[in-house]
């Protein structure tokens, strides 16, 4: 259980770690804890998005669809210039690099997509974004780009996120399984490496934590 692995060391490590710090590996550990009991791809997905975001502890601007958003770009920057064993590159390259090119070109994960279905945008709109999109993966792919890849998967991951929160899924539903299976596959080696990354690094700036313990 690599939950069990990182609480270990999470309790014998937390006195040093900076409040910010603590919190946020706190949190996120309980939710991966979560993650590893649920016996359902949709239940696990959802603990496992919620640990990750415990971890980043930012919203993802809408804004980010279709291009970076600065302040998690500038987050996956800083865990890969951080990951001093290459845990991040391991998975992108050598683990999960089928799955995440499948996940890049799959439309079902794609925000415009579903922006033009709901009337939103025109369909060469759509198809313009989902071109240029494709354009920007292929050349982070090709460039082995790991934080620019991880951000545009993530992104990919968050529109499935927002189907399954915002009641646009069917639980166990037969329709989005194989993106549901890829997405959980990759997310549960990615969140037990940042958190690793980040209490590798306690003396680095994380920022404040989203909705501090307040006292009284």
């Amino acid at each position: 259980m690599i939950f069990e692995q990182l609480k270990q060391r999470q309790r014998a490590e937390r006195d040093g770690y900076h409040p910010n710090l603590g919190l946020r590996v706190h949190r996120s550990l309980s939710w991966l804890q979560r993650a590893e009991q649920a016996d359902d791809l949709d239940s696990q997905f959802i603990f496992l998005w919620i640990a990750f975001n415990a971890a980043y502890a930012t919203e993802i601007s809408e804004e980010y669809r279709t291009s970076e958003q600065h302040s998690f770009r500038n987050f996956l920057e800083k865990l890969s210039e951080l990951d001093k064993d290459r845990q991040l590159e391991q998975v992108v390259w050598k683990e999960f690099p089928k799955s995440i090119r499948v996940l890049l070109s799959n439309r079902y994960v794609f925000q415009g997509f579903w922006d033009f279905h709901n009337g939103k945008i025109a369909k060469e709109e759509w198809e313009d974004q989902f071109e240029r999109a494709r354009v920007a993966a292929q050349t982070a792919l090709g460039k082995q780009d790991t934080p620019t890849v991880l951000g545009i998967a993530l992104n990919r991951i968050y529109t499935l996120r927002n189907q399954i929160i915002h009641g646009g899924a069917t639980w166990g539903s037969s329709v989005n399984r194989d993106q549901l299976r890829d997405c959980v596959a990759l997310m549960e080696k990615l969140v037990p490496i940042i958190v690793t990354i980040m209490m590798d690094n306690p003396g680095t700036l994380w920022g404040d934590a989203c909705y501090p313990v307040i006292e009284g």
